[in-house]
C-alpha cells in the first residue's frame, strides 16, 4: 500500500539528525515511489523519497550513485542546473531505504508557453546538450545500462514487434516505422549519457531558466534522441528551431545530421509503447486512449505523405 504523507515525515525526521517537521505533503510524481515535502521548523523544505517495489529500490540506489555525480559536475560549473543531493535516509521494515534531500525550488516546466528567443527554449538546448557532454563512464561507474547505436536500434524493432502482436497498431503506422527502424543511416550516432525519462514535470522553471531537472532512476549510455523527442513533438513548432540551435551550438563533435528526424521518431514510437504498458498491466483504460492516438497519427502521417 502506498505510504501516507504522514508516514513518509516520518521517515524523513528519522534519516536527517535535527529535522523537525512541522507540516507535509504528498508529492504525486511518475514512477514507483511515495513522495512528501515537508516543511521543517525553520521553513526548510525537504522532499522524502520511498520505493513501492524491490526494483524501485534498486534503481533508487543506482540513481543516488549517479546524483552524488552529478552534483560535482553541477560544482564544477559543467552542468548549469542543480541535482536532488541526498541529506540521509531511513531503513525500510520490507528492505531498502527511503532518502530525504532538500527540496528544490522550481516550477514545472509549461512546454507550450516555449517561445523562439534566446529565452528559455535556447536554454533547454543548452541544458540537454550539457547532460549529453558528460562523460559515460559518470554512468557506466553506477551500474546503469549502456547500449551501442545498433543495440538500440534491435532493441526498438523488438518492441515495435511486439506493438504488432497486439493487432491494434495502424498496417500503414507499422509499415513507416519498420522502414524506419531498417534505415541503418538514420541510426548512426555516438551514444551518449541520457536522462532517459524526461518530462515537463521533472524540469523546474525559475527565472526563466532551467533551474533543475529530477528523476535521474532511467539513466543510461543510449540515444540523445531520447531526451529531444519529447520536446520536439510537443513544443510549439516555431520554438523547436531556437532549442535545436542552441543545442547543437553546446555540443562539440556533433556528427548526427538524423538527429531530428529520429527524435520525432522516437516520439511516435512513444505512443506504442504506451499501448505496450496498457496490455502487460491489463489497463483497458490505457489502451483505449493508445489506440486513439494512434489512430490520430495515422490519419496525421497520411494526409502529410
Amino acid at each position: 500500500m502506498p505510504r501516507s504523507p504522514l508516514a513518509l515525515a516520518a521517515l524523513a525526521t528519522a534519516a536527517v539528525p535535527g529535522l523537525d517537521a512541522r507540516t507535509v505533503r504528498g508529492d504525486d510524481q511518475p514512477g514507483d515511489y511515495d513522495v512528501a515535502v515537508v516543511t521543517a521548523a525553520d521553513g526548510q523544505l525537504w522532499e522524502v523519497r520511498a520505493p513501492r517495489t524491490t526494483m524501485a529500490g534498486a534503481a533508487l540506489e543506482a540513481e543516488l550513485e549517479l546524483l552524488e555525480s552529478l552534483h560535482l559536475y553541477h560544482e564544477a560549473g559543467v552542468l548549469p542546473f542543480r541535482v536532488p543531493r541526498v541529506a540521509g535516509s531511513a531503513l525500510l521494515p520490507e528492505g531498502g531505504r527511503a532518502v530525504v534531500h532538500q527540496h528544490i525550488e522550481g516550477t514545472p516546466l509549461d512546454i507550450e508557453s516555449l517561445r523562439p528567443g534566446p529565452g528559455l527554449a535556447a536554454d533547454l538546448g543548452r541544458t540537454l546538450a550539457a547532460v549529453h557532454e558528460l562523460p559515460a563512464t559518470v554512468v557506466e561507474a553506477c551500474g546503469l545500462p549502456s547500449y551501442t547505436a545498433d543495440d538500440y536500434r534491435s532493441r526498438r524493432l523488438v518492441e515495435l514487434d511486439e506493438a504488432a502482436a497486439t493487432g491494434r497498431v495502424p498496417s500503414t503506422l507499422l509499415r513507416r516505422w519498420e522502414t524506419a527502424l531498417e534505415d541503418v543511416a538514420l541510426w548512426r550516432f555516438r551514444p551518449v549519457v541520457v536522462h532517459g525519462d524526461l518530462a515537463a514535470d521533472q524540469v523546474l522553471v525559475d527565472g526563466g531558466r532551467v533551474a533543475a531537472i529530477t528523476g535521474w532512476s532511467d539513466a543510461r549510455v543510449a540515444d540523445p534522441a531520447d531526451d529531444l523527442s519529447w520536446l520536439l513533438v510537443a513544443a510549439p513548432p516555431d520554438a523547436v528551431d531556437s532549442i535545436m540551435e542552441a543545442y547543437q551550438l553546446r555540443r562539440t563533435e556533433l556528427h548526427d545530421p538524423r538527429l531530428a528526424d529520429r527524435a520525432l521518431l522516437i516520439g511516435e514510437l512513444a505512443l506504442a509503447r504506451w499501448l505496450l504498458h496498457g496490455v502487460r498491466q491489463n489497463l483497458p483504460d490505457v489502451v483505449t486512449d493508445a489506440e486513439a492516438m494512434l489512430a490520430d497519427l495515422d490519419e496525421a502521417t497520411r494526409e502529410d505523405s
